[in-house]
């Protein structure tokens, strides 16, 4: 597969980690770190290192798999872990794991010590299309989705499908969504070829697909001032449902599952916020309906809700901003919403 290039950094795919092993035999970091949650170390951690021909040196940090464990208290842990191991300003992080490891692991290394060099290893579908690639690290705050974060850039990402044949199904639906929302935002044919592909077995042409869509956009606006705001369709309601799931449910809803929520939601919005026609919004509405399980939003949970989406970092002037479809396949930003429509799409999401 092709070296996508973003920024002065390079997204390297099925690659066999070959340009690692080269950075790492350059001797030009003093320290190596491993960064991975207690499920990533026992089942990606031996197929990381065959890549890299049972390459040990490096110290592994191992943190509590789980959305919930994203936090500041945690980083705080893995900062101090780093001191007692003596990591300087030449060490590099390794993030190797899904979007929680590649979103913390970025952001403790980008704070500590002013900036530490990291690398993303994506290992979820999830991550390899969405939370890797685009230079965002972030933390939660009080189940606000990464309310804390910066933008650094890593140095490099690998994308190795052979990371997605340990996931359970649940984890590659939840990364499919990403994959569905770049089609809904910026390539109606790449979304029609989705919607007949088994989310079981995507391709690595499919996953290259997205990941070139997200990195088209990032590129063109790195710091999310205009355009790489669409990368949000979504997310504001998806985000709201995933943290209300997250605090009260005994089984929270993965991102995935939540964002789809969200693609049902914000596609209703759309029909009269912006231009999608009414049969586009019952195709979205059946195909993820097809996918995702029915998740019913509690009536009085809406005021919980409302409350986190304005907390959503897109928001300016204390109005909740939305990134909407004009069409299948193209997306507008900086949308104002009324809190009536938002609560009718809601609605409109439990009525189906």
């Amino acid at each position: 597969m092709e070296t996508l290039t973003s920024a002065g950094h390079s997204l390297y795919f099925e690659s066999n980690l070959d340009a690692l092993k080269t950075l790492l035999e350059s001797n030009k970091y003093s320290k190596v770190f491993v960064f991975a949650d207690e499920h990533t170390s026992e089942i990606c951690l031996p197929l990381f290192q065959s890549f890299l021909d049972d390459f040990s040196e490096f110290d592994l940090i191992e943190t509590a798999a789980g959305e919930e464990n994203k936090n500041i208290d945690f980083c705080i842990g893995i900062w101090k872990t780093l001191l007692d191991f003596e990591a300087d300003r030449k060490s590099l992080m390794i993030n190797l794991g899904g979007g929680v490891i590649t979103d913390m692991g970025g952001f403790i290394a980008s704070t500590y010590k002013r900036g530490i060099d990291f690398i993303n290893v994506p290992t979820t579908l999830l991550s390899q299309v969405d939370a890797s690639v685009g230079g965002k690290t972030g933390i939660d705050i009080d189940n606000v989705k990464n309310m804390v974060g910066t933008f650094t850039l890593p140095q490099m990402v690998f994308i190795e499908t052979a990371f997605l044949k340990t996931l359970p199904p649940r984890e590659l639906l939840s990364g499919f969504a990403e994959m569905i929302k770049h089609g809904l935002i910026y390539d109606k044919p790449y979304y029609e070829k989705l919607k007949a592909t088994n989310y079981l077995t995507p391709s690595a042409e499919d996953i290259y697909r997205s990941v070139e869509i997200k990195n088209e956009v990032v590129t063109i606006d790195p710091h999310e001032k205009n355009l790489r705001k669409i990368l949000n369709f979504g997310h504001t309601i998806g985000h709201a449902v995933e943290g209300y799931s997250l605090a009260n449910d005994e089984k929270p809803l993965t991102h995935g599952e939540a964002i789809a929520i969200g693609f049902i939601c914000e596609a209703a919005l759309s029909i009269k916020n912006s231009t999608l026609t009414k049969d586009e919004l019952n195709d979205i509405s059946s195909y993820i309906l097809s996918l995702y399980p029915k998740y019913h939003i509690k009536k009085e949970s809406f005021d919980t809700l409302l409350e986190l989406m304005q907390s959503d970092k897109k928001n300016e002037d204390g109005n909740i901003l939305f990134s909407l479809l004009e069409s299948t396949g193209k997306c507008t930003f900086n949308c104002r919403v009324s809190t009536a429509d938002i609560l009718s799409s809601l609605d409109y999401y439990n009525s189906l």
